[in-house]
């Protein structure tokens, strides 16, 4: 069986787990996600691709858009992934969440003066606010969930704000936006967490010194006010797959709470299946409401498209 990976996660233990469990052999293929669903578009008939993984719901809805997968009937995943994580016709499912948080230099900022993302448009951000282009995938999902809930005119009345308080230029990647706060070079960063986890945890030093002096703050916390804005890692059964029982098996594996529990703590992300336990550096950082808009196509990724003609443009 054949894996294209476009993720940023280490799932060879997983692979190694299921080889051992069922006898089935995976060979897994990296590269960038859009490089992976351009090949299986191109293959087409004859992919030799079974499973694609990959980062974010953008693009597991444009793996979707080119008939790239095919209905997943498992009433395992239906029964343990939520609705909003997962597609509606069961093209592809969530495999893990991470928050798209507000990172701020704990030596500028106290926790007290945060709460919502819209809060961070005040004039009291002026100059303060770091984040990437508006063209990354994180931001432009962060963008589009905002004009399902609450139109397009204010979500882009947000981005207006978001562009005028930047303390510069949109660049590279969340990492870098974390880097620049430590730096000093901003107060606040938009930024998912589990970039925070790797940092920490990597082999970089000025990256691990980077992470002590950044704290997490989970914005939307109020009754009324939605949640954390969640994304996911995820992976669908390729439409010409040449072993789609194996391909499903592979898939159930993944979601369940031995694998979960492994492959969210290696990665810094939280688990799907909600009797999987979150690591203890996940805990750490408290326990937090999640948004729970609704991933799949019909409400969601429609509006990532729509966003593109929005005053978002920042660099």
């Amino acid at each position: 069986m054949s894996i294209p990976i476009g993720i940023m996660l280490s799932i060879k233990s997983c692979t190694n787990a299921l080889s051992k469990q069922t006898g089935i052999k995976v060979n897994l293929i990296k590269a960038s996600s859009a490089e992976l669903i351009k090949r299986i578009e191109k293959e087409g008939k004859y992919t030799k691709a079974d499973v694609l993984l990959t980062t974010d719901v953008g693009m597991l809805e444009l793996a979707r858009s080119k008939g790239i997968f095919q209905p997943i009937d498992s009433d395992f995943l239906d029964k343990t992934i939520p609705a909003y994580l997962r597609d509606k016709d069961n093209l592809w499912f969530g495999l893990t969440k991470r928050a798209r948080v507000i990172a701020y230099n704990i030596d500028e900022v106290s926790a007290s003066e945060l709460s919502t993302y819209s809060a961070l448009t005040a004039p009291k951000w002026k100059e303060r606010i770091v984040i990437t282009k508006s063209t990354e995938v994180y931001n432009q999902s962060l963008l589009a969930s905002f004009i399902v809930k609450d139109g397009k005119e204010k979500a882009t009345q947000w981005a207006e704000g978001i562009k005028a308080n930047m303390a510069r230029k949109p660049t590279g990647v969340d990492k870098d936006s974390l880097r620049s706060i430590a730096a000093g070079l901003g107060d606040v960063a938009i930024a998912n967490t589990y970039y925070i986890g790797q940092m920490k945890h990597g082999k970089s030093i000025s990256d691990q010194a980077t992470a002590e002096v950044v704290g997490i703050f989970f914005p939307n916390q109020g009754k009324d006010e939605g949640g954390t804005h969640i994304n996911i890692s995820g992976a669908g059964v390729v439409a010409h797959a040449k072993h789609k029982a194996n391909a499903v098996k592979f898939i159930e594996f993944l979601v369940s709470v031995e694998a979960q529990e492994a492959f969210a703590k290696v990665n810094f992300e939280y688990p799907v299946n909600a009797e999987a336990k979150v690591s203890d550096l996940l805990l750490s950082w408290g326990i937090f409401k999640e948004d729970h808009t609704s991933l799949y196509q019909n409400r969601y990724p429609k509006q990532r498209s729509r966003q593109n003609v929005s005053p978002y443009r920042m660099g």
